[in-house]
């Protein structure tokens, strides 16, 4: 269990044509590392104190975690290896501020994945997700998941994306998010899903190995 109260303290920042800018600090009891988190809205309120002291927004409109710098999406399995882990978490965490870096990372993880795990000719993605596709080794839905990255990203009006996939380049909406969702059933399918199966697979030779049986083949 993680431990944490939320106990924040806040400090007045700035105030503009969006409203009234704050940041919240929160301490973790457990790791002792500052929680810092831009909350902005309306309605200040303030301890009467002389001066009086500003306490808090009572209308908060938006918050964004400021420190530590994390993702709303799930972690990247421990199966997945580190090449691949990396590049999908970073495109995770860059994803609210930037979309294209998020769609870049999101393009070179899963270009790599059907090179050197799927097995694919090197070409271009385009040209690489047809042939993981006519391998028929997918599974039916993975297969329209990964055909449709083509379509969301608008390929044809946008080649760079194929032919260059770790560029920074204009991305469609929902793109990025429709990447790291397909790799997310890739690594599932790639390395989560066998590593169980050969968990099973090792129990059951254990227990047959302790009944005087011969192994699974």
């Amino acid at each position: 269990m993680v431990e944490y109260h939320d106990n924040a303290e806040n400090f007045l920042i700035t105030s503009d044509v969006d409203g009234i800018w704050v940041i919240a600090k929160r301490i973790c009891p457990s790791c002792r590392k500052a929680n810092l988190t831009l909350q902005n809205g309306a309605q200040p309120t303030y301890t009467q104190t002389n001066p009086p002291r500003f306490n808090a927004l009572h209308q908060v409109n938006s918050e964004t975690l400021v420190k530590p710098k994390g993702s709303n999406r799930p972690p990247c399995p421990p199966e997945v290896p580190k090449k691949f882990a990396g590049d999908y978490s970073e495109g995770c965490v860059v994803l609210p501020d930037s979309p294209k870096a998020s769609a870049a990372l999101g393009r070179r993880c899963l270009q790599n994945l059907l090179r050197e795990i799927a097995g694919v000719k090197p070409g271009n993605l385009a040209d690489e997700i047809q042939q993981v596709i006519n391998s028929g080794k997918l599974p039916s839905d993975l297969g329209e998941s990964i055909d449709a990255i083509r379509n969301v990203g608008n390929f044809a009006a946008h080649p760079m994306k194929s032919q260059h996939s770790g560029e920074v380049l204009d991305v469609e909406a929902g793109e990025a998010e429709w990447i790291l969702d397909v790799l997310e059933a890739l690594f599932d399918f790639y390395f989560v899903r066998p590593a169980k199966l050969q968990q099973r697979r090792a129990a059951l030779n254990q227990k047959l190995a302790e009944a005087a049986k011969p192994p699974m083949k």
